[in-house]
């Protein structure tokens, strides 16, 4: 299949019809069939049927498509990486990309003590998930990213800046005050109460989840959720207890909540990614310094 047909096929496969795949790629409807029935004359099967008055895919096409779809992911991201590479990376700016968990109390605070030295930079902050944050990162979109856990990736350098334990965010009342006072809280003690779950895909639930099995102790998990201030929100609001790193403990309410390590101890870190192909500027290392600083303030 040619480019050409590959981009009608996909336009069909998307719109269902001859004519609004027309409008989709700015072609005449004769172009459209024209083009499809080249497509099916050169690789020797038919791609659609008509079936009262839309175009179905036959079995065939159905089988192709998975395969389109990658590769229009593919040239989306050659787009994405010719535009960034078009525009550069204009002087006295600086793109920061963080886990949304670095990005309450960690980002600004090293923004603060960024911009006491650095004044002019111009610092551009997005929050992102530590996937979208690597391919950003590759596809040289931002300058550095900052993420929990190790990224193992050919195209990104990184560096271990700190590490930070686990901690329960336990509602008010759910623990006697000598149980408070003593400040940690074992796996068998959490048992007896209701726990937020962190979602097994993140590398935080990933750990808690096997650490959990290796000691055989079952939890009573009200609620799986995907970010950690969303189950610190749950915790403030008397759900359960929220299992999360000491990043986002640190913005916890301790009107509302009580915070204890947990035993076993478990140790996440915080790594700085940032793409190999452009230099490390002066301005990233700063920034990581600063970020370096924050985490060690929260300590």
């Amino acid at each position: 299949m040619r480019l050409r047909h590959i981009e009608v096929f996909n336009a069909v496969m998307q719109t269902g019809s001859v004519s609004a795949a027309a409008r989709m790629i700015n072609v005449t409807q004769p172009a459209v069939s024209r083009t499809l029935q080249h497509a099916e004359l050169q690789l020797g099967f038919q791609l659609f049927q008509r079936v009262g008055g839309r175009l179905k895919p036959t079995v065939e096409a159905q089988t192709l498509y998975p395969h389109i779809e990658r590769l229009f992911a593919q040239l989306d991201e050659v787009q994405r990486l010719s535009a960034s590479l078009k525009a550069g990376r204009g002087k006295g700016e600086l793109r920061v990309l963080t886990v949304l968990a670095l990005s309450y109390e960690v980002f600004p605070r090293a923004m603060r003590l960024f911009r006491e030295k650095h004044p002019s930079i111009v610092v551009h902050h997005e929050a992102l998930h530590s996937p979208e944050i690597v391919s950003s990162l590759v596809l040289q979109e931002a300058d550095v990213g900052y993420v929990f856990s190790a990224v193992t990736h050919p195209a990104l350098a990184q560096e271990r800046l700190a590490e930070r334990r686990v901690e329960c965010v336990v509602p008010k009342g759910l623990l006697s005050a000598r149980q408070v006072k003593a400040g940690t809280i074992t796996l068998a003690q959490l048992a007896k109460l209701p726990v937020i779950a962190l979602d097994g895909q993140d590398p935080l639930g990933m750990l808690l989840a096997h650490t959990v099995r290796e000691a055989g102790t079952g939890l009573n998990e009200v609620i799986t959720v995907q970010t950690y201030h969303v189950a610190l929100a749950l915790a403030h609001h008397g759900v359960g207890v929220a299992m999360v790193e000491g990043c986002t403990a640190a913005s916890a309410d301790l009107q509302r909540v009580d915070v204890l390590t947990l035993e076993p101890a478990i140790a996440t870190s915080v790594h700085m990614l940032r793409p190999t192909a452009r230099p490390n500027s002066l301005t990233t290392r700063a920034f990581t310094r600063c970020m370096q600083q924050a985490l060690q303030q929260l300590a």
